[in-house]
């Protein structure tokens, strides 16, 4: 049940970024660019299987939308996409990859106004696959509940991927004050949200239990397989608007994302969830998590 990626690890780590089609092993962006300017980006990480991209075309989708959300008109097509990330795969050459394509604005005047932007810029990066430690899937994570809020649907929408993540950031800094893996947020209502880069999911009395997307989360892609299966394999799942008082009641806990998975949580802000080990039903969506990147091979 313990992810397989994080097994692999490369002799060579090898880093290669693509730059509207064009691949180097260095590459740089103007300062005038307003993703550094202004943080007026998206992105998508992705990860690989046997050095073949998992859900790709799950994760184009959710580009093209956040795209949509800022209003960016992005110059390639999915084909295109798909093609310049096999090319950069294989210039890689890792055995396992880490994928972040990041599209920004493009470069303009020193002005918050876009209209001065003309050609957006899309990298693609390629790195050798990220790895969590493996001790991690079985001791499970610390979460620490913190005072950073998470964004309003109604101000920066979280369910818009954007390179403006100075709200998470902080959220993670101060996680990391109270000793904890990484941070829980709330949102302006004091309802469940999701964590810095993950999406949060509890266990009460034998039920699933998941923030909806009208909390202000993001739709995270590992987040709507992990519903799919649990679904599937008779497991009840609901998704909700509750409050932090909630937890006091949880039997378990675990965060979904692209690189993580699924990860255990069996402590927050101190106090020990259920018998501070993965629970039971924490770790048969793992494995049937796993399994499923097992047959995306065949």
């Amino acid at each position: 049940i313990i992810p397989l990626v994080l097994s692999i690890f490369n002799d060579v780590m090898a880093t290669r970024i693509n730059i509207n089609g064009n691949i180097n092993e260095e590459a740089f962006v103007s300062v005038f660019d307003h993703g550094f300017l202004f943080g007026d980006s998206i992105y998508e990480v992705i990860n690989t299987k046997k050095n073949s991209p998992c859900f790709l075309d799950d994760h184009l989708q959710r580009l093209h939308r956040s795209a949509d959300g800022i209003k960016l008109n992005i110059p390639f097509n999915d084909e295109w996409f798909k093609n310049q990330i096999a090319r950069t795969l294989v210039e890689a050459a890792n055995q396992e990859s880490y994928i972040r394509i990041v599209v920004t604005r493009g470069i303009g005047d020193i002005d918050i106004d876009p209209s001065s932007c003309h050609s957006p810029c899309v990298l693609i990066i390629v790195t050798s696959a990220r790895a969590y430690p493996l001790e991690l899937y079985e001791t499970g994570i610390h979460l620490a509940l913190v005072n950073v809020k998470r964004n309003s649907k109604d101000a920066l929408n979280p369910g818009i991927k954007t390179g403006n993540y100075l709200n998470n950031v902080l959220a993670k800094i101060e996680a990391d004050h109270f000793g904890a893996h990484d941070a829980l947020m709330l949102n302006p209502f004091g309802q469940l949200t999701e964590s810095t880069t993950s999406n949060f999911f509890f266990v009460q009395d034998g039920r699933v239990m998941t923030p909806s997307l009208d909390c202000g989360i993001l739709a995270g892609i590992t987040r709507d397989i992990v519903i799919r299966i649990a679904r599937e394999n008779g497991i009840p799942l609901e998704e909700g608007i509750w409050p932090i008082e909630i937890l006091d009641k949880a039997d378990e806990m675990f965060l979904t994302g692209t690189v993580k998975h699924l990860i255990p949580v069996t402590r927050l802000d101190g106090k020990i969830i259920g018998d501070g080990k993965p629970g039971t039903i924490t770790r048969s969506l793992m494995h049937f998590y796993e399994r499923l990147l097992e047959e995306l091979e065949s």
